[in-house]
C-alpha cells in the first residue's frame, strides 16, 4: 500500500496524503459520534484533474473511495472502512464565478455553504439554502445528500437550486455539465442522478447554483397554540396572506423549548404562558413597503380570534428576530444534554403532519413509557425531526439498544401515511435497513442497475444508500 500512497502523493503532493493516525483523526469521526472510520488514508486533492487522476488510480488498483466534504453528515455517509481512502474536498473551495444577471454562482465542492451565501450577498443576490451546519458544511456534501433546511417551502431542496454539475466518474473521467441554462431538454437529466446519490455514482467537484433577489424586508413571528391539528390551517392562512412570500414555517413542541431553556443561557421564552406547540414563521419580500407586515398582523389577529393560536409575538427589530431563530437552533444544543436520543428525519404530506406526530407519539409511548418526544422541524414542507430522548430513569446504552425496534415503530407510521423515512439527511449506512424494508424490489432493482452502469466495480462509496 505504501507504493499506492506514494503514487497518489506524486500527483497531489505528499503532504496532502495523510496516513498517520493523529493527522487523520479529524476526518474519521462523524458529526453525531455514532461511527468512526478506519481508513487507509485521507487524500486531499486541490483540483478536478487531481481528483480524476486519483480516481483513475483507485479504479486500477481496486481501492474504494469515500468522498467527503465538511464531514457534517448525519447518517454515516462519509464513513470509511479498512482499506478504503477518504477523498476529502476541503481544498477545492473556490468560487469560480458569479453572474448576477443570470442569477447564478459557480462554486467548487469544498466551498463552505455560508461562504457561498456571503459571496452572493456581495453581488446583491441571495442563495437560499440554509441549515444549522452552514458555517462548516460544504456544498459538495449538501448536493450529495440533496440537503433541505429552512427555506425549502419557498425555494426547494438543493436539487431544485442546481442548474449544472462538474463531476468525476468512477472510471476517472470528468463530466463537465457546468451549464447555467434554465431549460435544457437534451436527454436524461444526469445532474439529478448525482444530486442525492451520496457519492455512490461519482464525485461532485463543482456546481452551478441558482441565485435570487435579496430580501430587503423580513418579518418574523413566534406563535403559541395548543391544538396540533390547527397547524395545517394556520399554514394555509399564512401562505395565502403572504402571497406565498413565506420563507419558513417551523413547528416546535414545548418539550423542545424546555430543553433549550434549561441548557442554553441566552434563550428566553417569548410568552408568559406555556403552550403545547409553537410555530416560527417568516414572511420576506424583495421590495420595500411590500405590505407584508400588515398582512402578517392581519392573519395572526384573525387566527387569534378564530382560536387557531393563543399567542403571537412579531419582531420589532432585527435582534428580536434573531432571538426567535436562536430558540429554534437552541433545541439541537439543548437536547444533547438530555441523554441518548433516537433521531428520525421523516416527511409526510403537509396535512398529515399532526396525524403522524399523534400516532407516532402514542406508539412509542405504548412501547416505552417515559420517552420524551422532541418533535420539531419544517412543517411547511412536511419534514419533521421526530427526536426521542431517553427516559430519565433509563440507562443510555439500554435505550440505544432499542434503536432498531423504535425506528420500526416510527417508520411504520410514516409508511402507512405514504411518507418517507429520510427527508433531508440522506441514507448513508444508518438507514440501510429502512431501505430494505420500505423500498420496493422494483425501486431497489432500478437503483442497483444505475449503480452498476456508473460504477461496475463498486469503488464509489460502497455500502452506502443501497443495501
Amino acid at each position: 500500500m505504501s507504493e499506492f500512497l506514494e503514487t497518489i502523493g506524486s500527483i497531489i503532493g505528499d503532504e496532502r496524503v495523510l496516513s498517520d493516525t493523529q493527522d487523520m483523526q479529524p476526518y474519521l469521526e462523524d458529526r453525531r459520534g455514532r461511527y468512526e472510520s478506519n481508513a487507509l488514508a485521507i487524500v486531499r486533492p486541490g483540483a478536478t484533474n487531481e481528483v480524476a487522476k486519483v480516481v483513475h488510480i483507485c479504479q486500477r488498483e481496486n481501492i474504494s473511495i469515500v468522498p467527503q466534504s465538511g464531514n457534517t453528515g448525519l447518517c454515516g455517509g462519509a464513513v470509511a472502512t479498512r482499506g478504503q481512502i477518504i477523498l476529502n474536498l476541503d481544498r477545492m473551495n473556490s468560487i469560480r464565478s458569479i453572474d448576477p444577471d443570470n442569477y447564478t454562482i459557480t462554486a467548487e465542492a469544498g466551498c463552505i455553504l455560508a461562504n457561498i451565501q456571503h459571496a452572493a450577498r456581495e453581488q446583491d443576490r441571495y442563495f437560499p439554502l440554509s441549515l444549522s451546519a452552514e458555517g462548516s458544511c460544504q456544498i459538495g456534501g449538501n448536493l450529495a445528500t440533496n440537503a433541505g433546511g429552512l427555506n425549502v417551502l419557498r425555494y426547494g431542496n438543493a436539487r431544485d437550486l442546481t442548474l449544472g454539475l462538474e463531476a468525476v466518474l468512477p472510471d476517472g473521467s470528468i463530466w463537465n455539465g457546468l451549464n447555467a441554462l434554465r431549460k435544457n431538454n437534451t436527454g436524461y437529466d444526469l445532474k439529478n442522478l448525482l444530486v442525492g446519490s451520496e457519492g455512490t455514482l461519482g464525485i461532485i467537484t463543482a456546481a452551478v447554483l441558482k441565485l435570487f433577489p435579496c430580501h430587503v424586508e423580513t418579518h418574523t413571528a413566534f406563535l403559541g397554540f395548543n391544538e396540533l391539528e390547527k397547524c395545517s390551517e394556520l399554514l394555509s392562512r399564512c401562505r395565502e396572506a403572504s402571497g406565498d412570500q413565506m420563507s419558513s414555517f417551523e413547528l416546535i413542541a414545548r418539550t423542545c423549548l424546555d430543553f433549550a431553556f434549561k441548557h442554553t443561557s441566552d434563550s428566553r421564552d417569548p410568552f408568559n404562558e406555556n403552550y403545547k406547540w409553537y410555530v416560527l414563521v417568516e414572511f420576506s419580500s424583495t421590495r420595500q413597503n411590500s405590505g407584508l407586515r400588515d398582512a402578517m398582523e392581519q392573519v395572526l389577529h384573525q387566527s387569534l380570534e378564530d382560536n387557531l393560536i393563543q399567542d403571537a409575538a412579531i419582531n420589532e427589530n432585527e435582534s428580536q428576530a434573531q432571538a426567535f431563530w436562536f430558540l429554534r437552533e437552541a433545541i439541537i444544543e439543548g437536547q444533547k444534554f438530555e441523554g441518548a436520543s433516537l433521531k428520525h428525519d421523516i416527511s409526510v404530506q403537509i396535512a398529515d403532519v399532526p396525524t403522524f406526530i399523534r400516532q407516532a407519539t402514542n406508539s412509542v409511548l405504548e412501547r416505552l413509557s417515559g420517552i420524551r418526544v422532541c418533535a420539531f422541524g419544517h412543517a411547511g414542507d412536511g419534514n419533521i425531526h421526530f427526536n426521542l430522548s431517553q427516559p430519565t430513569d433509563m440507562d443510555s446504552d439500554e435505550y440505544l439498544a432499542m434503536q432498531a425496534e423504535i425506528n420500526d415503530i416510527v417508520n411504520s407510521v410514516v409508511n402507512d401515511l405514504g411518507g418517507s423515512f429520510s427527508a433531508e439527511h440522506g441514507v448513508g449506512i444508518m438507514r440501510l435497513n429502512d431501505m430494505r424494508r420500505y423500498k420496493s424490489n422494483v425501486e431497489l432493482a432500478m437503483m442497483r442497475s444505475i449503480k452498476q452502469s456508473f460504477d461496475p466495480n463498486d469503488i464509489m462509496n460502497p455500502g452506502k444508500v443501497l443495501p
